[in-house]
């Protein structure tokens, strides 16, 4: 005989049950779990705006310095962005976002008519009204991303917040391919397995000729001392056929599970990606590291094992 006590507990359990597997309460969950915040990776101005009662931290725009927001791909980078109304009129707003992915070519927001929230307000009452909100979103790809933000008006204030919703990828298989002649090699081990790598720095770069149209799937390790703590970040430009394409603002923490094979002195950093679409034709790349002080980079190339056929 069930006692009353242990069937209340049963019927919570089951109600507790129900609610987990019902459509709603996982949609949300998906949802809760896929959406994450971003904060600008460099000194930005917080901007504390109340939303409806609740606390939501915003990041002033500039119209000189960049807020840089960084992450890993693919998925949808989601920029809501609020205007400042610093007086008692109630006439709208219009603003634009200058934005660049990975150092490539400046690319635009723009919002129109943009009125005074009527619900919102600033924590500090001396910045104004917020305005209503415009939500932009930025498609990235495969690899780890930086993007640039500022605003085009000086004059008018605005503030953003960064979501990052992730996709999944879509499966490739890749095999390495090896860069041009001279490309000094370095052995790393990882999981007990021996993989390839690159050397190249500011002055030597990394070069490599392929036949598109496909992609290149760069991995780049940045090599420590065994002094060295922390994060570390360093950008690598990418030229195409002698131009510039995208300069890639990354950063990397020594890596646990890998190690130089025949070299204990050094350490090599977690592995960094990007990808980089390769047009029809036949073209040349090269991969420089542009900060001087930290004197090399490793470097590996894989290549989508469907296209190894154009190389033939």
């Amino acid at each position: 005989m069930i006692s009353q006590t242990k069937m209340r507990h049963i019927k919570a359990l089951l109600i507790i049950l129900v609610i987990l597997l019902s459509p709603n309460f996982m949609s949300f969950a998906q949802t809760a779990q896929k959406n994450r915040l971003i904060k600008p990776a460099n000194h930005v101005k917080r901007v504390i705006t109340i939303i409806e009662g609740k606390t939501r931290y915003y990041y002033a725009l500039s119209s000189t310095e960049s807020s840089v927001v960084s992450f890993s791909g693919p998925g949808i980078l989601k920029v809501i962005s609020r205007p400042a109304f610093t007086s008692d009129e109630t006439e709208s707003l219009d603003y634009t976002i200058v934005y660049q992915i990975d150092g490539g070519e400046e690319k635009t927001l723009s919002a129109t008519g943009i009125e005074p929230s009527k619900k919102n307000s600033y924590r500090d009452e001396a910045l104004g009204k917020p305005g209503n909100s415009t939500t932009f979103e930025i498609e990235v790809g495969r690899g780890d991303h930086s993007i640039e933000f500022k605003k085009l008006n000086p004059k008018i204030s605005v503030a953003c917040r960064y979501s990052f919703v992730p996709v999944k990828a879509k499966k490739i298989d890749w095999i390495a391919y090896s860069p041009s002649r001279p490309a000094e090699p370095v052995e790393l081990e990882t999981r007990e397995e021996t993989i390839t790598y690159y050397r190249f720095s500011n002055e030597k770069p990394m070069k490599v000729e392929v036949n598109g149209p496909t992609q290149l799937r760069v991995l780049t390790r940045i090599e420590n001392h065994y002094q060295m703590r922390g994060r570390i970040n360093y950008r690598v430009q990418v030229l195409e056929n002698n131009n510039v394409i995208n300069t890639y603002q990354l950063s990397s923490t020594r890596s646990d599970v890998t190690v130089y094979k025949e070299n204990s002195k050094l350490v090599p950093g977690k592995a960094c990606e990007f990808v980089v679409n390769v047009p029809k034709g036949r073209h040349t790349y090269e991969f420089v590291l542009l900060d001087e002080d930290k004197d090399t980079v490793l470097g590996r190339i894989l290549l989508p094992k469907k296209d190894v056929k154009l190389e033939q």
